[in-house]
């Protein structure tokens, strides 16, 4: 609370995330109608969303009285009107009557004595006549923060005096959801607009942990946990933050996220604003699976409607037409049944065991009304489990495998055993590393056998998805365990096998591990473990440029199919669409993964179906059907958020579905977010995979010397990575046309030929194409212009040739560039027309409008475009900076490249355009 005049507290810095948007709303409101209205629950951002308004208010000159009464001062008569009075200045005071200065000097000194004897009148007046006085100095803005904890006492005067102020007095009052109307729409009118902070998207949120030092990673899962409120999203994700050094608290893959500290508390001051009632009512909807109004009745809380109500109006969940309830924050739920007694949660699974009409359920929740051992209730929760398997359902039959064991009695140990045992390989095949893990170490403290010590451990290791780098110690005591057992000893080498790729970026070891694999699975009679050992030997070997890499994966394919828990995604079925997308026998792997897309739904395994829709977003994008890969990719960024899968894939692929058919802004934000969360995670393919999108965009935005800069990145990972097929990420060409953009053009054709000769002997037609489309700008840059178009002309004939239509209308693209440089206005705009069309009917958004803009007839209607089209396009970057005013310095900083770069490059220009100073260049360029 205070008064500001002619500056502002910047201290806050960057400006709120994600509400740039509504900033802007609030302040045309306040232009228009004087008063605004901001709501939303606790946490939603309100305070932030006003302090940005009134800084920019400071900033323009206004005069800004800020006020923000506490919980306490609700029930102190006229506190909120004291604390506003004693913040204005003195000299507004000055013209004030006597009676009008004692009763405001009576109130800054005795706001909590009697009122009886104060002159009330005389204190209204005196509040309308301070608001006159700074209105007539300029503009005042009012912003009332927690309005909803004025007293009547002041909400009655302040009402008064807004009524008999200006128009140049304005208000802006910042209120939470309290399940009823505004307290502050009684202050400044019914008619006041009322506006809602909404929501952070899950974008936002990675934003905001960003800016406070927390992994991005988990965004995805703090946004559905948080709801996008963005204190709570801070809050879990400082409670994710204190977890990760204990091995116990982290929160891995499908794992639920912590609850606990800060975040808690900040879940129940939003559920606090719910009568007591009514909280129980949303403890009941809380403990079911799947909670309606229809369910919580048969429960016994006949007024669920009603109770729902409020806490809809709070804006703490939904109730949709048919009934279904939803939860706005995933950690609302969690809060609710953490805060309650085990007796108040044992009588609401007991109400809802009778209510549900699920037989799985009504089990599970007898299970959780009950705390003793009971033989035949183990066995019906174990009978349940085994029907959540058969579904699909790996996490709840885990969740009930470990119930079961809990209810098994003390003379039963080989059930219980065995029960913990199935329990830990639920919860592997279900990425669930919590239930994994407890399952495990009830294993581990009973008398098992090395068999079953190391199906546990197996499943802890299975649990933790790409994030196998922390497992040494367990793979060590797996392998001791193993000893003897060819069949144990090849699933821990296959596993291995996995580790080396993913988390040490070592294809060698990798294949190396896989061979051992096989021969043990083989002595060990364990043909599905074979054929996963053949698949990774025959993926490490197309990494590795292999010749028998497709033989080893017929073999693999001759034996029979996988099943858990090792996933499709680890199959010799899945790699073979994988090679046939690299390939580009992209129809034939587009009707593979349709026919899978539904086995994996079938299994249950999220990593399973991610990396089909992965595979499916890819296949669309290259054959030129850009809408059905945005919606492969939208599928495959939800089912990342749901299941609480690594984030960094799945940014990946909506970076490509929006590089190509979407828009170049938002694959750059998705790219870098894919980055970040790579590089927390330690997780090289996809880093790569990231910087190569970002790299791409770069390139087609026309900031080659970022592309060059970002794509050396891939190069030098690729290179890490011992990476020589150049099919399976296809940077090579773009980085050769990113170094001719970037005025490199030896350095650039030195690559291309490189990379060619290794594509001409493994066979890789497509990437011989785009890297002749590469060829042909280096030629344009050499000078060697027919050589350059016969070439394009050809590469973009190949590409229709392999039904690859987006890289065909990028050819034309680079085509057009070329007849454009040496002044052939008729072909480059009959080039750059084809192009357009082919990127409107594979519905490539973002580079139709690209080729539209680069038309002639678009550029160069205007004196400056023609002296351009002599130039490369790193040179007319910089000519154009120059012209405008820039110095070499400013240029060079603005380009990514040296000052002595800038001099050689502004000679050249010179040369070309026939100038010979910075003031001829500009007025050559300068439109007619």
């Amino acid at each position: 609370m205070g008064v500001a005049t002619g500056h502002a507290d910047t201290t806050g810095g960057q400006p709120p995330v994600g509400h740039g948007e509504l900033i802007k709303a609030v302040d045309r409101a306040l232009t228009t109608h004087g008063r605004v209205l901001l709501t939303g629950p606790a946490g939603s951002g309100k305070t932030e969303v006003l302090r940005a308004l009134t800084e920019a208010a400071a900033l323009r000159h206004e005069t800004v009285l800020g006020l923000a009464p506490g919980a306490t001062d609700r029930w102190i008569p006229e506190a909120a009107a004291a604390a506003l009075l004693a913040s204005v200045p003195a000299t507004a005071l000055d013209s004030l009557s006597g009676p009008q200065r004692t009763a405001i000097a009576l109130l800054r000194r005795e706001t909590d004595a009697p009122r009886a004897g104060r002159d009330h009148v005389a204190l209204r007046l005196a509040v309308v006549e301070v608001l006159r006085t700074l209105a007539a100095r300029g503009p005042v803005l009012l912003a009332l923060d927690n309005a909803q904890w004025l007293d009547v006492e002041s909400t009655d005067l302040l009402r008064f005096a807004l009524r008999l102020t200006p128009p140049r007095v304005r208000v802006l009052a910042a209120e939470c959801v309290q399940g009823g109307a505004p307290l502050s729409e009684s202050l400044c009118g019914p008619d006041t607009p009322r506006i809602r902070v909404p929501p952070l998207g899950t974008d936002e949120v990675a934003e905001l942990l960003v800016r406070r030092g927390l992994p991005a990673r988990l965004a995805g899962r703090i946004h559905q946990a948080s709801g996008g409120n963005p204190r709570l999203a801070l809050a879990l994700g400082h409670s994710l933050a204190e977890a990760a050094g204990s091995r116990e608290g982290g929160a891995h893959h499908a794992d639920p996220l912590p609850v606990s500290g800060q975040a808690r508390e900040v879940a129940r001051r939003l559920l606090g604003v719910v009568p007591a009632q009514a909280r129980r009512t949303l403890l009941f909807a809380a403990l079911a699976a799947r909670p309606t109004t229809a369910l919580l009745r048969r429960a016994g809380r006949p007024d669920a409607e009603a109770e729902l109500a409020a806490a809809e109006r709070a804006a703490l969940l939904t109730v949709e037409e048919d009934g279904t309830i939803r939860f706005i924050a995933g950690a609302l739920p969690t809060a609710l049944a953490a805060d309650a007694g085990w007796p108040e949660r044992a009588a609401g699974h007991a109400a809802l065991a009778a209510a549900v009409d699920d037989p799985v359920q009504a089990v599970r929740h007898r299970a959780l009304a009950v705390d003793a051992p009971d033989e035949a209730l183990a066995a019906e929760i174990t009978g349940a489990a085994a029907s959540c398997r058969r579904r699909g359902q790996r996490a709840l039959a885990a969740e009930l495998g470990l119930l079961a064991a809990e209810r098994t009695p003390g003379h039963l140990p080989g059930e219980e055993l065995a029960r913990l045992v199935g329990a830990a390989e639920d919860a592997g095949w279900a990425g669930r590393a919590d239930l994994a893990r407890r399952a495990t170490r009830a294993v581990l403290a009973r008398d098992a056998s090395p068999a079953d010590r190391v199906r546990a451990r197996l499943a802890v290791i299975d649990a933790e998805g790409q994030a196998l780098g922390s497992l040494d110690e367990t793979f060590a005591h797996a392998a001791a365990d193993a000893e003897g057992d060819p069949a144990l000893q090849a699933a821990i080498r296959l596993r291995l096998a996995w580790k080396h790729n993913l988390c040490d970026g070592d294809p060698v070891l990798s294949r190396d591990a896989a061979a051992q694999a096989g021969v043990l699975a083989r002595s060990g009679g364990d043909q599905v473990a074979e054929a996963m050992a053949l698949t990774v030997r025959a993926r490490m070997g197309r990494i590795l440029g292999d010749r028998d890499a497709e033989e080893i994966l017929a073999e693999a394919l001759a034996l029979p199919a996988p099943d858990v828990p090792l996933g499709m995604r680890n199959a010799p079925q899945y790699l073979a669409v994988r090679h046939a997308l690299f390939d580009d026998r992209l129809a034939d792997a587009g009707r593979q993964l349709l026919v899978l897309l539904p086995a994996v739904r079938r299994t249950g395994s999220a990593e399973d179906v991610f990396e089909v829709l992965r595979s499916l977003t890819e296949v669309e994008l290259r054959r030129g059907r850009c809408a059905a890969a945005t919606a492969h990719a939208r599928d495959a960024l939800r089912l990342t958020v749901e299941a609480g899968l690594s984030p960094g894939p799945a940014w990946y692929v909506a970076a490509m579905a929006e590089a190509m058919g979407g828009g170049f802004p938002r694959a750059a934000g998705y790219a870098r977010r894919g980055i970040q969360a790579s590089e927390e995670e330690h997780d090289q393919i996809f880093l790569s995979r990231g910087l190569y999108v970002l790299g791409l965009v770069e390139l087609a935005t026309g900031e080659a010397a970022k592309a060059v800069a970002t794509l050396r990145r891939v190069a030098e990972l690729e290179a890490a990575q011992q990476v020589v097929d150049p099919s399976i990420l296809r940077w090579h060409g773009e980085l050769a046309e990113a170094l001719v953009a970037a005025d490199a053009p030896d350095e650039a054709a030195e690559l291309q030929a490189r990379v060619r000769t290794t594509a001409l002997g493994l066979g890789r037609t497509s990437v011989i194409a785009a890297l002749d489309r590469a060829r042909g700008l280096c030629l344009s840059a050499h000078g060697e212009a027919e050589a350059a178009v016969a070439l394009l002309e050809d590469t973009a004939e190949r590409f229709a040739g392999l039904e690859l239509p987006l890289e065909r209308a990028r050819t034309l693209l680079a085509l057009a560039r070329v007849e454009r440089r040496r002044r052939r206005r008729a072909p480059a705009r009959a080039a750059l027309a084809a192009a357009a069309e082919a990127f409107a009917r594979a519905g490539a958004t973002p580079w139709a409008e690209l080729a539209r803009e680069r038309s002639p007839s678009g550029s160069e209607g205007g004196g400056g475009a023609r002296p351009l089209a002599a130039l490369t396009e790193a040179e007319a970057r910089l000519a154009v900076l120059v012209a405008q005013g820039a110095s070499n310095q400013e240029a060079a900083a603005k380009l990514f490249v040296s000052v002595k770069t800038v001099e050689a490059r502004l000679t050249r220009i010179y040369q070309k355009l026939d100038v010979r100073s910075r003031a001829q260049l500009a007025t050559t360029l300068r439109p007619r």
